[in-house]
């Protein structure tokens, strides 16, 4: 499947819990397992340099540990300030327990 990453099997990637740093390309993305469903943003927040994916998540909300701003993890839009800027958001598949990530343009 051209443009699709293979990032490692589903319960492998989430035997700490419902968030995973990733790397694809050099690019950092955050992956979050959400109700059996899951979800990948830029892992770097948009207002400053922390990683998303050491946040607190909360239903589809990441809090940056930095400062506290939330983001939507299905959309990766900022929600409350300090963030003005949203993240992208990346497509994601689950194929036979593997995890796919298609990384936005």
């Amino acid at each position: 499947m051209e443009g699709w990453h293979d990032v490692g099997g589903q319960d492998d990637l989430f035997s700490g819990g419902q968030c995973r740093g990733i790397v694809i390309d050099g690019l950092k993305v955050g992956l979050f397992l959400v109700d059996g469903a899951i979800h990948a943003i830029d892992d770097l927040c948009s207002h400053g340099n922390a990683l998303l994916s050491d946040g607190e998540l909360e239903g589809h909300e990441i809090e940056c540990p930095l400062h506290a701003g939330l983001f939507d993890i299905r959309s990766g839009k900022a929600l409350c300030a300090p963030l003005t800027r949203d993240v992208r958001r990346h497509q994601v598949r689950v194929m036979a327990g593997r995890v796919l990530v298609q990384v936005a343009a």
